[in-house]
């Protein structure tokens, strides 16, 4: 494993133009260490978001090859990854993002706002105490953990709007000890955060995120501006292919395939992106993040 990803992120470059950092930033890897499950029970025989439709055919071996080809890919990019015995009855189970919050290795447990997946939380429960995680902590509030909140090393961004409640946002701060910031969520085509927001830098002094400006309030769109005026900034396109639920270990940038321009923009910045196809994984509402738990500490 090449030294390189454990290494801190570079310090950012002088900008070059108002809300853009130098293409020439030298970006730097750390590793990074995640937990998955296969979709080896995965099928569309429910709605609980605009992206699902049972009347349409899914192929469960397509979805579990994307899913290999995922998890490789990271191990390829240096990373060390975890898996979770998959469940029967439990077809979501492969969207292990949905169910934990590690910061520090303290666990914040989910607590699903869909009855069809709220058994996933207990198995992720009983994974994180027979692997050694002593503080696991399960939420009193509807929290879906990693979809709607998103770590810059510095702040913890919370969504509301769709499922995760808002009250959640100040329980995961009291619980992981972290700043957390609110923001909303208005379009329910993204109905969680790391459909519309994620984090390319939470390495450095300055995080560094891309997000769909369209898929927040007003209010939320402020926030946003203040907190990162060098944000990468979505397209339509972008949010339509679910191209903001990617995973950044600080230099490689794993996007679905048809992320196209939002890969141009993150490159410019000096992220190297590194395409998956995820497409069968998308007609339940999900890409590489929602398949990707960050175990952080």
């Amino acid at each position: 494993m090449s030294s390189t990803l454990d290494a801190p992120l570079a310090t950012p470059a002088p900008e070059t133009a108002p809300g853009a950092l130098a293409a020439t930033q030298e970006r730097v890897p750390t590793r990074r260490r995640y937990l998955m499950c296969e979709p080896r029970y995965f099928t569309v025989e429910y709605v609980i978001n605009p992206w699902m439709r049972p009347d349409q055919p899914v192929s469960t071996e397509l979805a579990v090859e994307q899913w290999t080809e995922l998890k490789r890919t990271y191990e390829r990019l240096g990373h060390q990854v975890e898996t979770i015995e998959p469940q029967p009855g439990l077809p979501d189970m492969v969207f292990s993002a949905n169910s934990g919050t590690v910061i520090d290795g303290r666990v914040l447990g989910s607590r699903f706002r869909a009855e069809q997946r709220s058994a996933e939380a207990e198995h992720f429960r009983r994974w994180f105490l027979e692997h050694g995680y002593r503080s696991v902590v399960m939420p009193e509030k509807i929290n879906e953990a990693e979809g709607d909140f998103a770590w810059t090393g510095s702040l913890l961004l919370a969504g509301t709007g769709f499922r995760t409640d808002p009250g959640a946002h100040a329980e995961a701060q009291e619980v992981l000890g972290v700043p957390v910031v609110s923001l909303r969520l208005v379009d329910p085509r993204y109905y969680h955060l790391d459909v519309a927001l994620f984090v390319l830098d939470d390495q450095s002094e300055r995080p560094l995120v891309a997000y769909y400006p369209k898929a927040f309030s007003a209010g939320s769109q402020r926030v946003l501006r203040r907190l990162f005026p060098d944000a990468v900034i979505a397209n339509d396109a972008d949010a339509e292919c679910l191209g903001l639920n990617g995973v950044s270990d600080g230099r490689n940038v794993v996007l679905p395939v048809e992320a196209t321009h939002l890969a141009e923009r993150i490159a410019e910045r000096g992220f190297e992106p590194v395409f998956v196809d995820i497409s069968e994984l998308r007609k339940s509402g999900g890409g590489p993040k929602c398949c990707t738990m960050e175990l952080r500490g």
